[in-house]
């Protein structure tokens, strides 16, 4: 039976616990898993037989959580993580060396950044673009090109990565895509049916959707041919064939580091996971009649991709339906008005998180690009007078109301 969207969150690759009968996967709140002889142990933790050892390696709720998030992105694997850094990490030291380099888009979050920033220490270096387009990235592809890495829908920038594009070219090169798809979800685009060789949520956003767990994803299309001379890391696990990142990230880095989701976290997600599509068609109404108030309105700014004026409308149309996610951005003409204007709305929170139920804002220049360069901020969409907006579920109304009070409240200053 193919499902539609919202069918396939409840019950696709997910069958609750056919033990008790229980409609959801219980929480396996326990650190190791005993067995009946040393002989089974030893097998489990060889790969000989399936089974549980050591929740830092392997737990039932989590493993759940990592084939429902693979089976709705058209993944061949999952690896959950405690954080959605966690997964950006891993998912690239998985497969890079000293000496390899990254080509990624300037417009990333704040954290990737300085992530890469850090990957220097371990010879590893970023090569930034501007955007992520097939004129840009490709005079800077040379022998040393291990990976490229992008955020489909950029936080805070909005830009809009042209995937299949992108993916031809890297794909011609012998150069595996590595996609954030926090901002887009699978409710947008499955970014692996358009190229995509490694997919990335921060599943504390939009999968998970009340704000109240921090985790990760990493998800392999398994279509990527991995050449072991070019990615020695990887020369071991080549008898694994399509599942050769799968394998080493599961039995070297990722478990290795400890970055391993804790069930209760899973847990959540997984209970979130059910009403993503719901949830996200409310946000990117509500994103898209905001977007269009703040345009209506004068002295601010608006950045959204679905509004016909940005630069990325035909591309939001051609790859999201038509949608343009959650985040809306404004700019208010200073620093001191963005911070008067959020200091007078009475329902959105300030805080540091998106995809929440709950509308959030945020001065992203003194806050999440704090260690950012002037230019990496400009290059990020980020300004002194920014404002980042993660729109909630709330009745459109009501937000449409607060936000010209205190616009409003900004005129007669």
């Amino acid at each position: 039976m193919i499902m539609k969207f919202n069918t396939e969150l409840i019950h696709g690759h997910f069958n609750g616990d056919s033990a008790t009968g229980a409609t959801v996967v219980p929480i396996y709140q326990t650190s190791a898993f005993a067995h009946e002889s040393p002989e089974k142990l030893e097998n489990i933790f060889n790969n000989k037989a399936p089974g549980f050892a050591y929740t830092r390696i392997g737990n039932p709720t989590v493993l759940s959580f990592e084939n429902r998030m693979s089976g709705l992105e058209n993944g061949i694997g999952a690896v959950a993580c405690a954080s959605g850094m966690a997964a950006v990490s891993m998912s690239l030291l998985n497969v890079l060396s000293a000496g390899d380099e990254i080509i990624a888009g300037s417009g990333l979050f704040g954290g990737t950044i300085d992530l890469f920033e850090d990957l220097r220490a371990f010879g590893i270096t970023t090569h930034f673009v501007k955007h992520v387009t097939v004129d840009e990235i490709k005079p800077l592809i040379n022998e040393n090109t291990k990976a490229v890495f992008a955020e489909l829908i950029g936080n805070p920038a909005l830009d809009i990565v042209d995937i299949d594009q992108v993916s031809a070219l890297v794909h011609e090169n012998g150069i595996p895509l590595f996609i954030d798809s926090t901002t887009a979800t699978p409710y947008l685009i499955r970014p692996i049916e358009h190229g995509a060789d490694i997919v990335i949520h921060s599943t504390s956003k939009y999968v998970n959707g009340g704000g109240n767990s921090i985790s990760g994803i990493i998800i392999d299309s398994g279509r990527f041919h991995w050449d072991v001379k070019r990615y020695p890391v990887l020369e071991k696990y080549g008898k694994y064939g399509k599942f050769a990142y799968l394998s080493r990230l599961r039995n070297g880095i990722w478990r290795n580091v400890g970055a391993c989701l804790s069930p209760m976290n899973a847990f959540m997600n997984s209970v979130g996971l059910e009403t993503l599509g719901l949830r996200m068609e409310r946000l990117c109404d509500n994103a898209l009649k905001l977007a269009k108030f703040f345009e209506a309105v004068g002295g601010i700014d608006v950045n959204y991709p679905a509004l016909p004026k940005s630069p990325y409308y035909s591309l939001s149309q051609k790859l999201f339906g038509g949608r343009g996610g959650a985040i809306v951005t404004i700019r208010t003409g200073s620093r001191d008005k963005a911070f008067q204007l959020m200091n007078r709305l009475k329902l959105p929170l300030i805080a540091t998180n998106i995809g929440d139920v709950r509308t959030l804002v945020i001065h992203p220049a003194s806050t999440i690009y704090t260690h950012s360069t002037a230019g990496q901020k400009e290059n990020a969409g980020v300004y002194d007078d920014t404002i980042r907006i993660s729109v909630g579920i709330e009745d459109i109304e009501d937000l449409i109301e607060d936000f010209a009070q205190a616009i409003e409240g900004l005129k007669e200053e």
